[in-house]
């Protein structure tokens, strides 16, 4: 038998592989993922759930949000600038940066709804819950493309200084200064 103790864990990834800057965005994907599985658990809740519905709320509100935030102002950029027109990629990424802007609304209502149904400890509503089960569905199909396609192409195409820059820059919109990663980081 599976021990999955660890299949929910959405603690915080170490520091440290910001200066690997698409294996955090690898990893960050798996607990994304991690997120999907506690949205349709609490979906499928009709009781009350506080801890879980607080976990999920935060993340969404705000590990999900730098996330998004990391790919639309420094990836998604340095993709564009570095692929070659057979890599046919403005069409993926305009894609995935519209279900940005669309998938960041209903984040917003559910991390709102989430923290509320976490303080009162009342179960949450039955929209929320379809919301929940929505928004999982969603961002399993979102994170299917992301890496079966940008992942990839962004270790084919980025550079050692693109690399560097943007683990600098991940690693300062979260308040963290970690030393220059160097030309290793690819």
């Amino acid at each position: 038998m599976r021990d999955d103790r660890r299949s929910d864990n959405l603690d915080p990834l170490p520091h440290g592989l910001l200066r690997q800057p698409l294996d955090y965005l690898t990893a960050d994907h798996h607990r994304h993922r991690v997120l999907c599985r506690l949205a349709d658990a609490l979906a499928a809740t009709p009781g009350a759930d506080p801890d879980r519905a607080r976990a999920v709320g935060t993340f969404i509100g705000r590990d999900m949000a730098i996330h998004v935030i990391d790919e639309e102002q420094d990836l998604f950029p340095l993709l564009r600038r570095r692929a070659t027109p057979e890599d046919a990629i403005d069409a993926v990424l305009g894609r995935l940066a519209a279900e940005h802007r669309s998938g960041g609304v209903l984040a917003a209502r559910l991390a709102q709804a989430l923290d509320e149904a976490a303080l009162t400890g009342r179960p949450i509503d039955r929209a929320t819950r379809l919301d929940l089960a929505e928004f999982a569905r969603s961002e399993r199909e979102h994170l299917a493309l992301e890496n079966a396609v940008v992942m990839p192409l962004a270790r084919l195409r980025l550079t050692a200084g693109d690399l560097r820059a943007l683990s600098l820059r991940m690693a300062a919109r979260r308040g963290l200064l970690i030393d220059d990663p160097g030309p290793s980081a690819a």
